[in-house]
């Protein structure tokens, strides 16, 4: 199309009211308009478009402009500065109807390598053209709110606030907070009016759910920490900001469920009241705004399903929140004081088998750590008659000799408590500790029980045994506890050393056997060291024969074998005191 041609099109349109436009005017434009950009010509393309007298055909057609000339400032050639010019300058002429139409477009299909860049761009842009709207303006927030979300959410979160943030998540983050800002401001003026319009309860829907959007993605998933300030920390103060502006009370939030009239309860909404929680409570953002009135008891109890939903997770971000809103939590309530009404709750049962399940299966080590003094702060809190029926619930369900070790562990410290004349209770001193006994002095599967992988609760118990009979004075006066310790000590005695002697033979037969094997094994290389061939296929009968190499192999044997002189040496010991102290007595 040359220039003769170029200026007949233009009278045209100039004297073509918008209506009788048709597709391929529009077409022909936008080729015009790029046609320029690549040519350099960008100054005369300014020109045009600022010309007044090219103004209804830009107000009609100018939105066409606004893809070539974004790609043209992406690409940071020269004439950048102009091209932005004629960007914003046509933000504010065009049709806004039309421009948030094409600025929904460029939106889409973003390069992952220009997301962050992109969206910095465009969000005063699209601010500027909501702003315009005469109807519809929180309709056209939320489909734009939602469309950068979306695009939020393909950039990767940095793993802690020192680490670099090569694709620009702060930025956007930031871009978002300035983009939102005079619609929050419009919602908190309008609503202190006695009579909130729709339009305005619209909006103010639309910031509920970019807010709750956000809360899950991306802070749920950040790092986030008081004494350094990131994009990400104050875009987590801004969200919590917004939510109080826009008259959404944070108790509400959290304990009522308010939202529920506006956003279905599901596990995405739980996630993200998960992360107002821990904004909250851990770090201590819009505490201000919270009020006091509600006791530490309460706050655990409403925290529980959220720390219960951020334990389910399998990321590491979901699973350190969970832990520290689980922490702060607990910390500000009296030690003793829980009662065994809250444990009939069922959230606090699944909250105790989850933790169970990280002590037990997760494979990062500070996570499993946490998990340990979690436990023992929930313990820590639990009155007398609340300790009995966790311990009970504990070492029938978790399956693990660790943690039922750890459990055993307690009940002996509870024992030592309630020997104290001021705190005598029937829990841990009275016909209550039977059945917890029954518990402890026991083996899985009788004989056939595996000592190694029972051994933390096998010695624990033996412990607590010995201590008992030691104290035997103090608990021969409650006579059913004590002669129900003396049968459950001869029955466990008994099925153990029949255990042990078994495990003790099983055990030094491999050690045996694996000593024989290295004694033929050296004959063969030996007899074999000048055929290397024949010297490759014994190696790989000595891999096939344990997954474990042999030294390794051996430190486990020999490791078993010091465990049964331990478990010998304690049963040998209760027997002595049993001697000494029963039979007299």
């Amino acid at each position: 199309m040359n220039e003769a041609q170029v200026k007949d099109m233009i009278q045209q349109w100039r004297t073509t009211p918008e209506d009788n436009l048709k597709l391929k005017d529009y077409q022909h434009f936008q080729s015009i308009g790029s046609a320029c950009l690549s040519q350099g010509q960008t100054t005369q393309l300014l020109k045009f478009i600022q010309d007044d007298n090219n103004k209804m055909i830009v107000k009609s057609m100018g939105c066409t402009l606004l893809s070539p000339l974004l790609c043209q400032i992406l690409t940071r050639e020269k004439d950048q500065d102009l091209c932005e010019i004629a960007f914003t300058y046509l933000t504010q002429t065009c049709c806004p109807k039309k421009s948030l139409q094409s600025l929904m477009e460029l939106l889409k299909d973003i390069d992952p390598g220009a997301i962050s860049e992109t969206i910095v761009i465009l969000t005063p842009h699209l601010q500027t053209v909501l702003l315009r709207l005469d109807t519809d303006q929180a309709s056209s927030l939320g489909l734009c709110l939602s469309s950068l979300h979306s695009q939020l959410c393909r950039l990767p979160v940095p793993y802690s606030q020192e680490q670099e943030d090569p694709y620009g998540l702060g930025a956007c983050c930031s871009a978002l907070a300035a983009f939102t800002r005079p619609f929050v401001q419009k919602v908190k003026l309008n609503s202190s009016k006695w009579v909130t319009s729709k339009e305005d309860e619209g909006l103010r829907v639309e910031i509920l759910n970019f807010c709750m959007r956000s809360l899950r993605e991306p802070l749920l998933e950040a790092q986030l920490e008081k004494s350094r300030v990131s994009p990400l920390w104050l875009f987590a103060n801004y969200i919590m900001m917004t939510l109080y502006e826009v008259q959404e009370p944070l108790p509400e939030l959290l304990f009522f469920n308010s939202l529920r009239k506006y956003i279905p309860n599901n596990e995405q909404c739980v996630e993200s009241r998960a992360c107002v929680a821990y904004l909250l409570f851990v770090q201590q953002i819009s505490t201000d705004s919270f009020p006091a009135v509600f006791s530490p008891t309460f706050i655990l109890q409403g925290n529980m399903q959220y720390i219960d939903q951020l334990l389910s997770s399998k990321n590491e971000s979901y699973l350190l929140k969970g832990m520290e809103l689980y922490t702060k939590s607990l910390e500000t309530i009296e030690d003793r004081s829980l009662s065994v009404k809250l444990l009939e709750l069922s959230i606090f049962c699944s909250v105790s088998q989850k933790l169970c399940c990280i002590l037990r299966e997760c494979p990062i080590k500070h996570l499993k750590e946490n998990g340990l003094q979690i436990l023992q702060l929930f313990i820590d809190k639990l009155n007398t008659e609340a300790k009995h029926k966790f311990f009970r619930c504990m070492l029938k369900t978790c399956h693990h000799s660790g943690i039922e070790g750890f459990i055993v562990k307690h009940i002996r410290n509870e024992v030592e408590f309630s020997l104290k004349s001021e705190n005598e209770n029937k829990w841990f001193l009275g016909p209550e500790l039977s059945p917890l006994l029954g518990l402890v002095l026991g083996l899985p599967q009788g004989p056939e029980t595996d000592l190694l992988n029972n051994m933390d609760k096998i010695i624990e118990s033996l412990n607590l045994l010995r201590y008992l009979l030691l104290r035997g004075k103090e608990l021969a006066i409650h006579t059913e506890v004590w002669t129900e310790l003396c049968r459950l000590r001869d029955k466990y005695l008994k099925m153990l050393r029949v255990c042990l002697s078994l495990s003790r033979a099983y055990y030094t037969s491999e050690l045996k056997s694996q000593l024989e094997d290295r004694k033929l094994m050296a004959q063969e290389i030996r007899a074999a060291a000048k055929d290397k061939a024949l010297l490759l296929k014994i190696k790989h009968k000595q891999e096939r024969v344990s997954s474990l190499p042999p030294e390794v192999r051996h430190q486990v044997l020999e490791s078993a074998m010091v465990t049964f002189d331990l478990m010998e040496s304690l049963i040998f010991r209760i027997e002595e005191i049993t001697a000494e102290r029963i039979k007299p007595m």
